[in-house]
């Protein structure tokens, strides 16, 4: 009997273990074309401030019914609690996003998903700067290496594009920053709250800054666009930026965060494959060089730790 209660209890283990990978593949893959249906929005004459208040639109009832689930049987917030949402829903997704949005209309698909996967580099760095994080060695030759593949792939984009490259590459790379903060202060509110009820409220709260954004910006009559902009929002909005957040939370709950962001080494995978394929850019040597070497950095770094 005991044998065969230890062979349920491994063959258990296996099934959480291939779900949570399956989660976390799909949950990197799903966000990962969101850069790609940005460019295909822009294909359509809509500007970043108008698309991104979209996005958000369509989102933000999703957001707060997370917001709604998350919080059920929870204490109810208080000044500070709402204070610290509200500084990180402006930091990790109302800036973070609007950023990222701004950048991609001067940078493919394939450069923004190697900036952003800088991220934990950056969350290092921020450590280090504010909280004087030990940095070792061999996470300095981590950094090393991941921002050597982004500049091959920028200095390649540079030659065949011209300067804007570089307007878009720091706006994506200031989206970076950005939502590093995020995750560099939303360590103590995450005990606090939760993730899941976090990323929701902090989700609401940037939906209502793009919106709010959009009408100080742009008259009531910007919203008027060409209908597939309308159906590509919606499915940013979903497939994009909703669901994903539910799946690497859920694959988070099985196979642990570390196991989680190693898995998700698959976006600039796929966001490369998606722009070949749906936007026609160009794969050349150099894109896939650079991306070996963000990718070689971040698990060295994540080997590291």
């Amino acid at each position: 009997m005991s044998a065969i209660a230890a062979d349920t209890t491994d063959t258990n283990a296996r099934r959480a273990l291939w779900r949570g990978l399956a989660l976390a593949m799909a949950g990197s893959i799903a966000f990962s074309g969101k850069a790609i249906i940005v460019k295909l929005a822009y294909r359509y004459g809509v500007d970043a401030v108008t698309l991104i208040m979209y996005r958000m639109l369509f989102a933000l009832p999703l957001f707060v019914a997370l917001s709604w689930w998350a919080g059920r049987g929870k204490p109810p917030l208080t000044r500070r609690d709402m204070l610290v949402v509200g500084g990180l829903g402006f930091s990790g997704y109302y800036l973070a996003s609007f950023l990222d949005f701004a950048g991609l209309a001067y940078v493919t698909a394939s450069l923004e998903r190697l900036i952003l996967y800088l991220n934990p580099t950056l969350v290092l760095g921020l450590g280090y700067v504010l909280f004087r994080r030990e940095v070792t060695r061999s996470q300095l030759v981590a950094l090393a290496v991941s921002y050597c593949g982004v500049l091959l792939v920028f200095g390649h984009e540079v030659t065949l594009v011209g300067a804007n490259v570089a307007v878009g590459a720091a706006l994506v790379f200031a989206s970076a920053v950005s939502y590093a903060i995020y995750l560099v202060f939303s360590g103590e509110e995450v005990k606090r709250l939760g993730a899941m009820r976090l990323t929701g409220l902090a989700t609401t709260v940037a939906c209502l800054l793009c919106i709010a954004q959009f009408f100080v910006l742009r008259p009531v009559s910007a919203m008027a666009v060409a209908p597939p902009v309308i159906w590509l929002s919606v499915l940013n909005a979903t497939v994009c930026t909703f669901a994903p957040v539910l799946m690497v939370m859920m694959a988070i709950e099985r196979i642990g965060a570390t196991m989680a962001a190693q898995t998700g080494m698959i976006g600039p995978l796929s966001t490369i494959l998606m722009g070949v394929l749906i936007l026609g850019e160009p794969f050349t040597a150099w894109v896939a060089a650079g991306t070996v070497l963000v990718l070689a950095g971040i698990w060295l770094l994540a080997r590291s730790r």
